[in-house]
């Protein structure tokens, strides 16, 4: 019995060890291994299972409909279900097997059965937990399912699929019969079909909020791959004009900024990452998975594309042999022609999406990233001489971030040129100081200096883009090596040791195309500076636009900008021939290098030179040509890219931050100083403040370029509740203590008991003295994120004096106030700016001089009715302000400030004038000028009446719809031509078709030598021969596609020069009210992206569009001349394929302007934080704009997102239809053609190319059409509003005008053809040398009459200048001989000589005795320094002066153009007493007696000593004549003004001419 035992157990355990070796085993290993892990992950797992409010809500359901919503849907369930029944039918074969199997080894199959069927089981225990269970478990479940069941499906593949595909070997299982069979198809269901095509389950990224699921978030894993989730987008888009974003997929949750932020900032924020490392280092920590993915999809690429030349090798070795000792079947190599390139392309596409992917986030990222930390800086002026102290990051304020604190603070800068208070300049001055100075900056304007703002800018535009192109890197890293590893090896494996030489030839050869790249990196640098140049010149001149159409300046700056675009195009020209001989030397290495292979292969090596080796290999060598090319033009991009990084880390590690943010700062203060005792304080005690923590810096932006220090000795505490003033001179510090207590000065402790305290918890609004408006409508400027209260809000706007303005308005308080404010004046943003403050809820208010954009009726509307009114009681008011007579009735506290930086008095408005005499000298002169300025007609002027009364002042960007009509290409074409058109397309077109047949017939004759070797015996075939002539067919291909190239280029600079010349000149012509409907924004974009992309990429796109074509005709004409049958075929692929191209151009075209017009609003609310940076900071309205921030770079991410996936769906069905195409020709030539494999091979591979080319075809149309999108755009201005031509019949005499006679004959006016008249048929006349003075209401037209004279507008009538009727002269020579002083002069960037003289006419003794003349010189008197001079830097706009100052210049300007007749538009109504006093001296005694003086004034003292005075009413001229005459009409409406006026007989006495002491001292 025991022997008995021992036997059994011997012969089991036999049989169980033999058993576990079958690899049929493989299934029961894996459900054992997946068990374990499944029990593990279980009991790891802590399932929360409490009820969600889903499941509440969902409660009033029907049971299963419930069910089907917890496992996503009824199509994930069929799935389910299809599967549950697919592994229950293995199942029940298995177990059928196990029953009534009869093996041969009985024992060894029982036991196999028992695994097969108990893996089978499990799989079906975790089909049904995929089905009962809840979301997680059902989760995991399935995967260890898809898992088992798609091993299984492979180990059956390799056992008995396998072996079809070869001579030898047959299916190991087909004793099983149908049964194996069966479960194949159950097994390819169940583990292939079913895991692929099953949508997947949203899983929101935080399950408190979830969002609208974007589709790839529930896309089954065949619809990603595919990209199918994109084809009802591209439907919908297809039968539409133009797809909005509201119709593109939503932005998953993953994608929002907020969760991005929350992702990256603990990376990349210096403030939360616990050590400083390089930005790319923190960029690749948060893409470390992305770019891993990245890496494998190259690597996978590459061994993919290595399956054409591989299969090709084979086929035509199957037919050189006559299929003699081979194993695999000829069509598994056609079936490597389909799978190769198609697996490929699965692969590189899904590097393109991810690649993608990871640039619109990082672009999110970036965007945000820089908004927040701007917000930590401290602006200031930054000269070429000056650098920031290097800033760390100390201990981590509350408001470091969003991602740390919901509410943080933290917020946005960029991109306007403005100041920290909102001006409007150059470069930005941290400083009151430096703008109470109001003289110039030493800061250089052309390049020299360091601009803050102007490279924040930059790091989210120019930058982020160069980011952008540098993306690729691991292109280099990863592609490159791994094809050269596979080429090589593949190479070496057909041709031996010659691979070896000529891959030596081509290392020896590569550094020509590098020393070639090192000179185009450097002429592409002298492009960019050049280019930059041109769009500088481009860009000032639009920010002066209307004062160069107002002095007739518009043919010279033509020119100027023509100059500077003629040295652009030379370099253009230089760089593209560099780069068209770089190109072609990439070309040329691969080639030479193979025909040396062959050489050494035939003639060194004596070996046979047959089809498959020359058609396999040459793919490979064309493969090493094309990663060259790209290795060479990449690695520039990665170069500056990297560049980009180190600006951005510089930017994030580097740049000055406010104290709290600074860990010296901060480090500082809490040593030194110990705070107030009453936290409530509101003042300093013992301190110093700068500009900047650095030494050298402490500079104020005056000439002078002193160090500017407010010192605080004493304690200074302001009254809480009270209205405090501060006052003192220019230049003393008054706006750098408001700037002090918002902590933006550097804050110095002098003492134990130093401080310096604002208590934010009560609120603090800021109002700054350069008022910050966003382009919003009124209203919301006003609330500015405040709820809104409609009693509270109609007293601000009653209070603040803007009722009358907004009646002014047909939209009222809902007008948007355009960029910048364009359609407000000064002193209505002014108004908007305090209504702002006085509207929010803070208890603290800081005004900085908001009354002086304000002329003094308004000013004293706002004394009393504003700060004494109930709004502001009980608030606590800090005023800087001018104008103490007007302010001293409401003051309860006085500081008073010297011109040292130091307090002098601090208390009651007398104590004050007691301790500054000047001060009290100045109270005494402003009571004067309130009491004159009480002849005011009608307030403040503003002339709305040629303004359209719309709520949208500005007129939307027109979208155009649809593909880019062909006029816009017709537009760049006819430019091409030139003057002879039919020349030039015939030369270009012709010679490149032949550069194609012949570079065609190179492949051929390749063939004809591989031909040769099958009739001849090797030593018989002229090697040289064949080498000889192969390199001549190559040097006529090189000659003709030169010839051609270089036509091209030659006629792409002609394009690119007459399409810019007529952009200028179309701006130019334009008139102002076009002007002033369309943002300057626009327009530039148009004079530097727009052209930017006719100079390089249309030019670009649209020869390789041409090149393309053309080779697609020769290759696939090869093909039908070797295989006419294949015509069809081809010819269907193509259309297959342009028809996917048609489908799919409509949503890319519509998805690339949605994303354009989305990033305009991001680089929006850049600019408009960056100009309001202070304000935002004061309000503490960070959290405002960040959110703001985040709607916009969402929208933005929202269309890039379906931008660049759009690519891909196209990219997946067209690469597939053009390898389909390859693989049925290499069918038909194997087994349907009986070609000799040399002409198989040259078919073989032409159709390769061809097909390969499909796809970029269909690219090149649809970046043709994105790119002719700026031709576009180019052609909208082209077609714009145009003042009349000039023309030879238009040219005045040389001698005109002799005199500055006028006489206007029933001059009507209107500011648009069917808008209404602004003046009604007034006729005057003015003789030479006479000043008239213009007087009217609000609105009478009295700026209308001034545009009329100079044509800006549509008028009708005469008007006779010198006796020269004005409508039949030229309208440059008309302005340029009247000169126009307006409200706001306009001055370029650079020195006072170039202003005053910017065409370079006058020597500097004429410029000189101009500022003499204007007054500068006596302004100037007694100043130690920072005296104006010539060479003075003027900033952009003249930012950097005082408006006095501007006016002067402007005066100066007047008198240099020396014209006849002189306009003054209320130049004088916004500046102080004393440049009035100057200005209207020089005016009176400086101007020569024959030029004729129109003054435009609400005063009445700047125009009653005029020799005449005409009162406009409505358009109407109601009265005309000298003043004295006048003032005998008792009814008159000059005569009722005088007689109101509070100084009657003053004016009485002027207009008699018989003050005389009084005309200087009352010419204001």
């Amino acid at each position: 019995m025991d022997h008995l035992t021992r036997n059994i157990l011997r012969i089991s355990h036999s049989a169980l060890s033999e058993g576990w070796s079958d690899p049929l085993n493989i299934p029961a290993f894996t459900a054992i291994a997946s068990a374990c892990i499944f029990v593990l992950t279980l009991s790891m797992a802590h399932t929360d299972v409490r009820k969600s409010p889903e499941d509440d809500h969902n409660r009033e359901y029907p049971m299963v409909v419930r069910y089907i919503q917890r496992h996503g849907g009824k199509t994930i369930v069929v799935f389910k279900i299809i599967r549950l029944l697919c592994v229950l039918g293995l199942v029940g074969l298995a177990a059928y097997q196990l029953v009534l199997g009869l093996p041969t080894e009985a024992d060894q199959f029982t036991w196999l059965a028992i695994r097969l069927t108990s893996a089978y089981a499990y799989a079906f225990f975790l089909a049904l937990l995929t089905m009962a269970t809840r979301a997680q478990l059902s989760s995991v479940a399935s995967h260890h399912l898809t898992v088992l069941l798609l091993i299984t499906w492979g180990l059956y593949v390799y056992r008995d699929v396998w072996p079809l595909a070869t001579f030898t070997l047959t299916p190991q299982d087909r004793a099983e019969g149908g049964i194996l069979w069966a479960k194949m198809a159950l097994l390819s269901m169940s583990g292939v079909l079913v895991p692929l095509c099953i949508p997947r389950i949203y899983v929101p990224v935080d399950p408190e909020e979830p969002m609208i699921p974007h589709p790839e978030q529930t896309a089954s894993m065949l619809s990603l791959v595919l990209y199918g989730w994109m084809d009802e987008t591209v439907w919908k888009a297809y039968r539409r004009p133009h797809t909005k974003l509201e119709d593109f997929p939503p932005l998953a949750d993953y994608d929002h900024t907020k969760n991005l932020v929350k992702r990256s900032f603990p990376h990349l924020d210096p403030f939360q990452t616990p050590k400083r490392r390089h930005f790319f280092w923190g960029l690749m920590r948060v893409f470390r998975k992305d770019y891993a993915i990245l890496g494998l999809m190259l690597a996978s690429r590459s061994a993919a594309y290595l399956a054409s030349p591989i299969g090709v090798n084979r086929l035509l070795n199957y037919l050189e042999q006559g299929g003699e000792g081979l194993t695999v079947r000829p069509w598994v190599w056609i079936l490597f022609l389909f799978l190769g390139p198609t697996v490929g392309t699965f692969a590189f596409q899904w590097y393109v999406y991810t690649v993608t992917r990871v640039t619109v986030r990082a672009k999110a990222i970036i965007t945000q990233l820089i908004f927040e930390h701007a917000l930590r800086i401290r602006v200031k002026a930054e000269t070429a001489e000056t650098k920031s102290a290097p800033a760390t990051p100390g201990k981590t304020p509350d408001t470091a971030s969003l991602a740390e604190l919901p509410s943080a603070s933290a917020g946005c800068v960029s991109g306007s040129a403005a100041d920290v208070d909102g001006e409007e300049a150059t470069f930005h001055v941290s400083g009151a100081a430096a703008k109470d100075e109001a003289s110039l900056s030493s800061q250089q304007s052309a390049g020299g200096a360091s601009n803050l703002v102007g490279r924040i800018n930059n790091l989210v535009t120019t930058d982020m883009q160069t980011i952008d192109q540098g993306r690729d890197f691991i292109f280099v890293v990863v592609e490159v090596p791994t094809r050269f590893v596979l080429c090589t090896w593949f190479l070496y494996s057909v041709l031996g040791w010659s691979a070896f030489v000529g891959m030596a030839l081509m290392g020896v050869l590569l550094p020509i195309p590098g020393y070639i790249a090192s000179f185009i990196h450097g002429l592409q640098e002298k492009k960019m500076a050049k280019t930059d140049a041109r769009v500088q010149t481009v860009t000032e001149f639009l920010g002066v636009v209307r004062m160069i159409k107002l002095f007739g300046w518009e043919p010279r700056v033509a020119g100027q900008v023509a100059e500077k675009r003629e040295d652009e195009l030379g370099l253009i020209r230089r760089l593209r021939m560099r780069v068209f001989l770089m190109d072609y030397m990439n070309h040329l290495i691969p080639l030479v290098t193979m025909i040396v292979t062959y050489a050494v292969y035939t003639i060194v090596m004596k070996q046979t030179l047959t089809a498959s080796v020359v058609f396999s290999s040459m793919t490979l060598f064309e493969t090493l040509r094309f990663e060259i090319m790209q290795t060479f033009w990449m690695i520039p991009s990665i170069i500056q890219a990297k560049v980009s990084l180190d600006r951005v880390d510089k930017f994030l590690n580097e740049t000055e931050l406010l104290d709290e943010f600074s860990a010296s700062s901060s480090d500082a203060v809490t040593s030194i100083g110990s705070g107030p005792a009453d936290s409530d304080v509101i003042g300093f005690c013992n301190a110093a403040f700068t500009w900047t923590a650095s030494e050298e810096g402490n500079m104020t932006p005056t000439p002078s370029r002193r160090v500017f220090r407010l010192l605080i000795e004493d304690e200074l505490t302001f009254k809480r509740g009270k209205i405090n003033l501060i006052l003192g001179p220019t230049g003393s510090g008054k706006t750098s203590m408001l700037m002090a207590l918002l902590g933006e000065m550097h804050y110095i402790p002098n003492g134990p008991d130093s401080y310096v305290n604002l208590p934010r918890s009560v609120g603090v609004a800021y109002a700054a003295q350069e008022s910050w408006v966003q382009n919003e409508t009124i209203k919301d400027n006003i609330l500015f994120g405040s709820p809104y209260d409609e009693e509270r809000y109609n007293k601000v706007i009653d209070q603040c004096g803007l009722k009358q303005d907004l009646d002014l308005l047909d939209a009222g308080d809902l007008t948007e106030v355009g960029e910048k404010g364009l359609t407000l004046s000064g002193g209505q943003k002014a108004r908007i700016t305090l209504a702002r403050a006085i509207y929010s809820p803070a208890e603290i208010l800081l005004l900085d001089d908001v009354l002086a954009a304000l002329d003094v009726h308004t000013s004293q509307w706002i004394v009393s009715k504003c700060f004494t009114g109930d709004l502001v009681r009980d608030r606590t008011l800090i005023l800087v302000t001018h104008n103490v007579a007007i302010s001293q009735p409401i003051a309860d506290f006085v500081v008073s400030l010297g011109t040292d930086g130091r307090v002098h008095s601090q208390g009651s408005l007398a104590s004050a004038l007691e301790a500054d005499e000047e001060l009290a000298s100045e109270l005494t002169e402003q009571a004067k000028e309130d009491r004159k300025a009480e002849d005011d007609i009608n307030g403040p002027e503003t002339d709305t009446a040629g303004r359209e009364r719309k709520g949208k002042l500005i007129v939307e960007e027109e979208v155009s719809l649809g593909h880019v009509g062909w006029s816009a290409f017709k537009l760049f074409l006819g430019a091409l031509g030139g003057h002879h058109p039919l020349t030039f397309w015939i030369t270009c077109l012709s010679t490149y078709f032949l550069c194609e047949v012949t570079s065609t017939i190179q492949v051929w004759f390749l063939g004809l030598w591989t031909r040769q070797y099958e009739v001849k015996r090797p030593e018989e075939i002229p090697v040289a021969f064949y080498v000889s002539t192969y390199a001549l067919i190559q040097g006529v291909t090189v000659i003709l596609f030169s010839i051609s190239y270089i036509i091209y280029i030659l006629g792409t600079l002609r394009a690119s020069r007459v399409i810019h010349s007529s952009l200028v000149s179309s701006i130019l012509g334009t008139t102002l009210r076009w002007l002033d409907m369309t943002p300057a924004s626009r327009i530039i974009t148009r004079c530097t992206q727009d052209i930017q992309a006719i100079d390089s990429t249309l030019v670009d796109y649209f020869f390789w569009w041409t090149e393309h074509s053309g080779t697609m005709v020769t290759r696939l004409g090869a093909v039908v001349i070797m295989s006419p049958l294949m015509l069809i075929p081809g010819s269907t692929i193509f259309v297959l394929g342009a028809l996917c191209g048609y489908l799919y151009i409509n949503a890319q075209l519509s998805s690339k302007r949605e994303m354009s017009l989305a990033q305009a609003p991001v680089l929006g609310n850049f600019g408009a934080a960056m100009a309001g940076l202070v304000s935002i900071r004061a309000y503490g309205a960070q959290d405002m704009f960040r959110q703001e921030s985040y709607i916009r770079i969402d929208k933005y991410s929202r269309a890039a997102r379906s931008f660049y996936v759009l690519y891909q769906w196209i990219a997946i069905r067209v690469d597939a239809l053009a390898a389909l195409f390859t693989a049925g020709l290499g069918a038909y030539l194997i087994y349907g053609s009986n070609l000799d494999p040399s002409n198989v091979g040259f078919s073989l591979n032409m159709a390769v190319q061809f097909s390969g080319m499909i796809i970029w075809w269909i690219k090149l149309c649809n970046e043709l059409q994105i790119s002719g999108n700026s031709l576009e755009r180019i052609q909208q201005y082209l077609s714009i509003e145009e003042e009349p031509k000039a023309t030879s019949t238009g040219v005045p005499p040389a001698y005109w005008p002799a005199s500055g006679s006028l006489k206007v004959e029933r001059l009507s006016a209107r500011y648009s053809p069917d808008g209404p008249r602004v003046l009604h048929e007034i006729s005057f006349e003015v003789k030479s040398g006479e000043r008239v003075g213009i007087v009217g209401r609000t609105g009478s037209g009295k700026s209308s009459l001034t545009l009329a004279l100079l044509r800006c507008i549509l008028t009708e009538g005469k008007v006779y200048y010198d006796g020269i009727s004005t409508d039949s002269l030229n309208l440059d020579a008309l302005r340029s001989k009247i000169t126009i002083i307006p409200q706001s002069p306009e001055l370029l960037s650079g020195t006072l000589r170039e202003n005053l003289d910017p065409f370079h006419e006058h020597d500097d003794a004429v410029l000189n005795d101009a500022l003499r003349a204007a007054g500068l010189f006596s302004l100037q008197n007694g100043m130690d320094d920072g005296q104006i001079t010539l060479d003075s830097q003027i900033a952009s706009g003249g930012g950097n002066l005082s408006v006095g100052q501007r006016q002067i210049l402007a005066l100066a300007r007047a008198i240099v153009r020396q014209s006849k007749l002189l306009i003054l538009d209320e130049a004088t109504s916004a500046i102080d007493y004393e440049t009035d006093t100057v200005i209207q001296a020089s005016l009176r005694g400086e101007l020569k007696k024959d030029i004729t003086l129109l003054t435009i004034a609400h005063r009445l003292q700047t125009i009653m000593d005029s020799d005449k005075i005409m009162v406009l009413d409505a358009g109407h001229i109601v009265e005309y004549g000298a003043p004295s005459e006048l003032l005998r009409n008792e009814n008159g409406l000059l005569r009722s003004l005088v007689n109101e006026s509070a100084d009657k007989e003053r004016l009485l006495a002027l207009a008699a001419g018989q003050a005389g002491s009084a005309t200087s001292e009352s010419s204001t």
